[in-house]
């Protein structure tokens, strides 16, 4: 009933992958027409044929487990757990390092756009005071001509005046320059000092917008700041657990590497078994073999030796259960190699009676690391082999070595002692020592 072993994804991984193959072939499987009834019901009766197929894979691939401790199946099972947590750990901390170096580089463009503002401020600030003062002395300059005008009289009515009393045109034409120099001076000192003033409004503008920009700059880089310094804890944070998640991993893979050593440990104690009963059973086989001929000689007929390949239903099925693992080689899925399955599983739950498949001698009831309590029934020399059938994972027995048992007698129930994963009957049929097909016999 077992294999030989070395280490792949767990049974959820491996039924996955299968599940997958179901629905990939599932899905490559097209339609029919509506109109084409016929076709259409042979199509279906494909779908459902593959899926019993996949869901035997998926049985079989949990059943597999079956040839490991549950130690191992554990440890492996935290192993990975701990790889998943590390890679999702890793792939949080790269995350959160990317998003800390774009808060960084945000924050050095945050704060160049800061002291450009803040330039721009001091720039508007200094030109409005140049402004303040421009007006100043731009009045100070109007207050004075206004004095003069005032001290000198109104300069429109002293050229009224000078045209009125002069009797020289050559002296009122000059006269009368020098008062319209006075008048044109000024209106230029007027009208500088209303544009100084538009101007100086402007400034004041351009300063109020720049202490709003200012403050939109400082606000967004406060922000900022606050995000740099939470995803800087972040990625502290995140660096710590992963550092702590690859010590869990290293404990977890050392545990593992124990679980699987103590296994093939065990693994090679039942390769020195399964040779100690094959030999056993090669020699009862020999015996009843030499016996049959004996019995046969003094009847004056003869025996074949070799036997024949199926049986036509010999033996009876030992439980009435499906066959959820059948006979054959695969590919173990912890360790990773290719091992034999040497028997076929029933899924019967626990406590179903389990019936001799044929009349026989019980040579051997006893418990074994892998495969739990097990019973040994050795049935004669038949078909020209010496036939002897093994029930593995029992839960209790009905009947003890060296008894005979008739077919369909209860020798056992249905356990999940041993290496098992859960309720099921591991049989195997043995022909002169060697494990073969169980269905060739049934």
């Amino acid at each position: 009933m077992f294999r030989t072993f070395p280490s792949t994804s767990p049974a959820r991984a491996l039924a996955a992958l299968v599940a997958c193959g179901v629905l990939a072939s599932i899905a490559s499987v097209p339609f029919a027409a509506a109109d084409d009834h016929g076709l259409k019901q042979k199509k279906t009766h494909a779908l459902k044929h593959q899926k019993n197929q996949v869901q035997n894979r998926i049985n079989g691939a949990n059943h597999d487990l079956d040839e490991s401790s549950a130690q191992l199946r554990q440890a492996t099972a935290q192993l990975q757990h701990a790889q998943a947590q590390l890679t999702a750990a890793r792939a949080h901390l790269a995350k959160t390092q990317g998003e800390l170096a774009a808060a960084e580089a945000l924050d050095q463009e945050m704060q160049a756009k800061l002291d450009a503002a803040v330039r721009r401020l001091h720039q508007a600030r200094a030109d409005l005071t140049k402004g303040r003062k421009k007006v100043v002395h731009q009045q100070d300059d109007l207050g004075r001509i206004v004095v003069q005008n005032y001290q000198a009289g109104d300069p429109s009515l002293m050229g009224l005046s000078m045209v009125l009393t002069s009797q020289d045109p050559a002296q009122l034409s000059g006269q009368l320059n020098s008062v319209q120099n006075v008048i044109d001076k000024e209106s230029v000192v007027l009208d500088r000092l209303q544009a100084t003033k538009a101007l100086l409004i402007v400034q004041e503008n351009q300063v109020a917008k720049a202490k709003q920009q200012v403050a939109v700059q400082r606000k967004a880089a406060a922000e900022n700041l606050v995000r740099k310094r939470e995803l800087k804890q972040q990625a502290e944070d995140a660096e710590a657990n992963v550092a702590n998640l690859v010590s869990l991993r290293a404990d977890a893979e050392q545990e593992a590497e124990k679980a699987k050593a103590a296994d093939l440990a065990t693994l090679r104690s039942l390769q020195q078994e399964r040779t100690r009963i094959s030999g056993i059973l090669e020699r009862r086989a020999e015996a009843a073999r030499r016996r049959a001929a004996a019995a046969a000689r003094r009847a004056g007929s003869s025996i074949g030796d070799s036997g024949p390949t199926r049986s036509n239903g010999f033996l009876d099925y030992p439980v009435n259960a499906p066959v959820t693992s059948p006979f054959g080689w695969r590919i173990h899925p912890i360790y990773g190699y290719r091992s034999l399955h040497d028997g076929i599983d029933f899924g019967a739950g626990c406590g179903t009676p389990i019936r001799a498949a044929a009349a026989g001698k019980v040579i051997s009831e006893y418990y074994q690391t892998a495969w739990g309590n097990r019973i040994i029934i050795d049935h004669g020399f038949h078909r020209g082999v010496g036939l002897a059938t093994i029930s593995n994972h029992l839960s209790g027995y009905a009947v003890h070595t060296g008894q005979h048992v008739r077919r369909g007698q209860i020798v056992g129930y249905v356990g999940t002692t041993g290496w098992s994963t859960g309720c099921h009957l591991h049989f195997t049929v043995m022909q002169n020592g060697t494990p073969v097909n169980p269905q060739n016999w049934f």
